[in-house]
């Protein structure tokens, strides 16, 4: 199972990233656990400055704006 966290304040755009990876892992198959992180020291933890950021297994694949399809169905 993958861990992916969606960094973010709760935006609209954080709330359609979770779900956007929701579907392609659902569609794909994968087995993903999906947690929301909204603490703005845990995000600046991992380095991220713009949001949404999605870090999976711990390393951050992406920061600031809505990812595309292409590229959430290469982390899955």
């Amino acid at each position: 199972m993958k861990v992916i966290k969606v960094l973010g304040s709760g935006c609209a755009n954080c709330e359609n990233t979770a779900k956007l990876i929701s579907e392609a892992a659902k569609a794909k198959g994968v087995d993903v656990q999906i947690e929301k992180v909204e603490d703005m020291a845990q995000i600046m933890g991992y380095g991220v400055m713009s949001t949404p950021g999605v870090v999976i297994d711990e390393a951050v694949v992406h920061a600031g704006g809505i990812p595309d399809k292409v590229k959430i169905d290469s982390w899955l």
